[in-house]
């Protein structure tokens, strides 16, 4: 299963504004994808559509995430939502 790791580049981490912009672009890929801390297992990731599951994360600047998907187009899905991940969204 691929798999992408990408730092939280967001000031207010991965919560409100920047939650709602990611779980939306998860939501638009042809694939289902989870996200996770780093360092924790894979049977724990979450749903990385859902803006509560990004809440509950509580992923904050400068934290490492998981992203992992399969099927077609799952390459090109984590590698588009790491640049998302990476990209300040409380300054977009």
């Amino acid at each position: 299963m691929p798999e992408r790791t990408a730092t939280i580049a967001s000031r207010s981490g991965l919560h409100a504004r920047p939650a709602a912009l990611f779980a939306e672009a998860a939501g638009e890929q042809p694939v289902e994808v989870t996200i996770a801390m780093q360092g924790e297992p894979a049977d724990e990731a979450l749903d990385a559509a859902s803006i509560l599951s990004l809440m509950t994360l509580g992923a904050a600047k400068g934290d490492v995430v998981v992203l992992r998907a399969e099927g077609d187009g799952a390459d090109a899905a984590l590698d588009a939502l790491v640049a998302l991940l990476e990209t300040d969204l409380d300054a977009v």
